[in-house]
């Protein structure tokens, strides 16, 4: 398989060779987007006109992301209509962003919810009122909608010419290493299980809950991979499944993730359901969009799209927060603000930002991620071993696999399909990446995904309709060994101030659903005065 260095080799190469000749099919059409990354640069570059009107109201929210539509919809739920949702983006969503064509509707980021656990309140309540969990949602095991359960098999990997069910290989696999898998996932089980001697489980979700023993938090210090070293998990497939699961959810391998955040992944999740085994997950066609849209319903009329916040000054009763919508400047005076857009936006924002303040929000780095959406006239030729999943891993391959859009559909008869290709940059420095990112054109990172994908599907070329690519340069802030306690992370979690509130999964020090609404609804509570 192709090696991460290799793909982003290839990439780069495909631009060098710009409009060279190819023995290959041309490329399908598609477009290159991502974050309006010319909008965001008018922070760098500045020249904002002054204010040409002011509009009032009780509450602004900077940023429509989950955190920020979490704070609406716990203010909405608290009957607080007097609030306004900005955002610099063309739409709501965030990660959780998705698309549609007459196929499907597809992710465009954050694709499933794991099934949450009784500590994971504020998700049980908004799965109720989403008619995803049905009954009591304090139930261990509640029954939730059949519709939002995957539908099997849910994953596979492929891996020496075949796809295996799951993600840990298990075909050619000596005894030895049999024993560190099934030693490995006995470890996880019983950290699942373990508590500091603040009674706190040792990793909770939303992590706020997790102890605060030293002895857990002193993980944050050093790399998980060190912490495979120490305990001898030395095997292939454990390593790469450690990695794996740190670039799936943070962007970073697992020498560049802190020990605490890579035991987090395994251990925290802990739900159950009636319906359903415990390492289901709740997902539909657009990934996690449909929650977005549940949430975002409280903010209806309330939600400006394409709106640049680009100064904060404070007030005796209040804040003045400038806006650039449609090339001119507005005004917004609120009583209260929650901020809940990433943190290193805010010191370009606010003048008056506390020192200690804005030292914490510059001093964590973001993952720089891609995405692509291929559309595809059929599904195409498969090679052998397990049947199709809805995640499909590819084993020690530049990108993290891709997911199918229309499983959950269960078509008798299959047709036209979008397959949501995930890669992480996390061999280039997060600089490095972004920089890739902005001068690498789309016809390149088609062309590296597809030769990729063709190793697989050595019929994808032809039939590939549309393949569409995203980036995200700023897609999550990076848990780097040192990162979550002690430092930048607990003076922006632990921020109090009288007129402003943060909200990011920043706050968490990475980036899950489960997170970012916690912070938004704890900042909804705290402009409140309840928390």
């Amino acid at each position: 398989m192709t090696s991460r260095r290799d793909f982003l080799r290839a990439a780069g190469a495909a631009a060098l060779a710009g409009c060279a000749p190819s023995a290959h099919p041309p490329l399908p059409p598609g477009e290159l987007l991502g974050m309006d990354a010319a909008l965001g640069h008018r922070l760098r570059d500045g020249g904002f006109p002054p204010p040409a009107e002011t509009r009032r109201t009780g509450i602004v929210i900077v940023g429509a992301g989950i955190s920020g539509l979490s704070a609406a919809w716990r203010l909405a739920r608290s009957a607080v209509d007097d609030f306004l949702v900005v955002d610099m983006e063309s739409g709501a969503g965030g990660n959780s962003r998705a698309g549609a064509s007459p196929v499907t509707a597809y992710p465009w980021g954050a694709h499933y919810l794991p099934l949450p656990g009784t500590e994971a309140v504020l998700v049980r309540e908004l799965l109720a009122e989403l008619g995803a969990l049905q009954g009591d949602p304090a139930a261990r095991r509640p029954v939730y909608d059949e519709r939002l359960l995957c539908a099997t098999p849910q994953e596979r990997v492929f891996r020496d010419g075949l796809w295996e069910e799951g993600l840990l290989p298990q075909r050619a696999v000596d005894a030895g290493e049999r024993g560190q898998q099934r030693r490995f996932h006995e470890h996880m089980d019983e950290l699942k299980r373990a508590r500091g001697r603040d009674g706190r489980r040792a990793f909770a979700l939303p992590m706020a809950r997790s102890s605060a023993d030293p002895q857990w938090r002193a993980l944050d210090r050093i790399s998980f991979a060190r912490w495979l070293d120490e305990h001898g998990y030395t095997a292939p497939t454990v390593r790469w499944l450690a990695d794996y699961a740190c670039r799936d959810d943070y962007g970073t391998s697992a020498a560049q993730t802190s020990a605490w955040a890579g035991l987090h992944y395994f251990a925290c999740r802990d739900g159950e359901a009636a319906n359903a085994a415990p390492d289901c997950v709740l997902t539909a066609p657009d990934g996690n969009a449909w929650l977005m849209r549940g949430l975002a319903r409280h903010a209806e009329g309330r939600l400006q799209a394409g709106a640049l916040v680009w100064r904060i000054d404070e007030g005796k009763a209040g804040v003045a927060v400038d806006v650039l919508r449609d090339g001119k400047t507005v005004r917004i005076e609120a009583k209260r603000l929650i901020w809940a857009a990433p943190a290193f936006v805010l010191p370009r924002v606010w003048p008056a930002i506390p020192g200690a303040l804005r030292g914490a929000a510059l001093a964590g780095d973001y993952a720089p991620w891609l995405v692509a959406n291929l559309h595809l006239s059929a599904p195409p030729e498969e090679r052998h071993g397990a049947p199709p999943a809805w995640d499909n891993v590819l084993f020690d391959s530049a990108g993290l696999g891709y997911v199918n859009a229309t499983h959950q559909a269960l078509r008798r008869h299959p047709g036209p399909t979008v397959f949501t290709c995930y890669r992480a940059l996390h061999e280039l420095t997060p600089a490095e990446g972004r920089r890739r990112l902005l001068d690498t054109p789309r016809a390149a990172w088609a062309e590296a995904l597809l030769g990729e994908l063709e190793r697989v599907h050595p019929d994808v070329r032809r039939l590939a309709t549309r393949l569409d690519v995203f980036r995200y340069g700023h897609a999550m802030r990076r848990p780097v060994p040192g990162s979550l306690f002690g430092g930048g992370r607990d003076i922006l979690a632990g921020f109090r101030h009288p007129r402003i509130a943060l909200a990011h999964a920043d706050l968490s020090g990475f980036s899950l659903f489960e997170e970012a609404q916690y912070r938004g609804v704890l900042a909804a509570d705290r402009v409140l005065g309840r928390a």
